[in-house]
């Protein structure tokens, strides 16, 4: 099994209809938190149409003029959503304000509820837009300073370029794709991705038992990536350490591992996709289980979930021990 060598988080970044603001900036302080701890990275979900922060490449910016060493990154930015050429502009621009921290994680396909909202998103063009794989590609060549006009040079007064400017040295070796299928890990491997995992795979065939799914696409990636098995790989688990709670908020993590449990046991809907189970108990007990996953024995890049619906303090009390007990007992040493 590899040594923890970064430790990571990912959040939703959840707030109130009512104050949006209150739950922004707990995202931010959530952020800065993570920095204190020593934590490597902090991840945020995107969420649209939803109470959970639907534009993390704006937090993030913020998040990079509050914090200095923590790498910041996406996971994952659903494609679908938005134009490739623009998202390259907004990316270089927040990797240049960060210093060269940011990890942009991505997904393609359609919008989830794609019926409901096309008409709003793409309202002349959503039978020809292409949510195929080609809509990374575009991205990943803009990102990398490939040409995206045929046309250099001055205008008048004003000077233009051929490429996405600013363009920032080094975020294209820092992309990574969040897949859940075999093909998805096979085309981010030849393609240089990153390769982010989550609690989520789909089920093709062979043993309904995720940890195995999940190995079998991590080698799969590694098996068609040009760095083979030095290529970066993070892992997404839900962990709930409860070494300092209180007894109400074990009672509380409990509950919703409970709740979320009897998902875990087979496939789920038309696509068959299959969850694991939430990890809660100690540093130590959780580290013991994560041992024995072959999935994890795989990695050395981890960006474990916060539970959705938890308060900020249940947050802090989660990272804090997550820092302190989890992570050493997995062999991690704080930056």
């Amino acid at each position: 099994m590899r040594t923890l060598r970064r430790l990571g988080f990912l959040t939703i970044g959840l707030f109130d209809e009512a104050d949006p603001r209150a739950g922004h900036e707990s995202t931010l302080r959530i952020i800065e938190l993570g920095e204190q701890l020593g934590f490597d990275s902090a991840w945020l979900r995107h969420r649209h149409l939803q109470f959970g922060i639907s534009s993390p490449v704006a937090v993030l910016a913020a998040a990079s003029q509050r914090t200095s060493r923590i790498e910041l990154g996406t996971a994952v930015t659903p494609l679908g959503w938005e134009n490739p050429l623009r998202l390259a502009e907004d990316w270089a621009t927040v990797d240049l304000l960060s210093g060269g921290r940011l990890n942009p994680g991505l997904s393609v396909g359609p919008p989830m509820f794609f019926d409901t909202v096309k008409d709003a998103l793409y309202p002349d063009t959503a039978d020809a837009e292409d949510f195929s794989y080609e809509r990374v590609e575009r991205l990943l060549r803009f990102v990398r300073g490939e040409k995206a006009s045929d046309f250099s040079g001055a205008r008048a007064f004003e000077e233009f370029s051929d490429r996405v400017q600013p363009h920032s040295a080094g975020l294209g070796e820092r992309l990574w794709y969040g897949g859940g299928s075999l093909r998805s890990a096979q085309w981010a491997g030849e393609h240089d991705m990153n390769f982010l995992t989550s609690s989520v795979v789909k089920f093709e065939d062979g043993p309904r038992d995720f940890a195995q799914i999940q190995l079998g696409h991590i080698q799969a990636f590694r098996a068609a990536h040009p760095l083979g098995e030095k290529a970066r790989v993070s892992q997404g688990l839900v962990v709930i350490p409860t070494d300092s709670a209180s007894p109400e908020q074990v009672a509380k993590y409990q509950a919703y591992v409970e709740r979320r449990t009897p998902r875990t046991a087979e496939p789920q809907g038309p696509a068959r996709m299959m969850f694991a189970r939430d990890l809660i108990g100690t540093g130590e007990q959780i580290a013991e289980q994560l041992a024995a996953d072959p999935a994890y024995a795989q990695i050395d890049e981890v960006a474990f979930a916060l539970p959705f619906s938890f308060e900020h303090d249940d947050y802090v009390q989660i990272l804090t021990d997550t820092a302190q007990k989890l992570g050493p007992a997995l062999g991690w040493k704080a930056s």
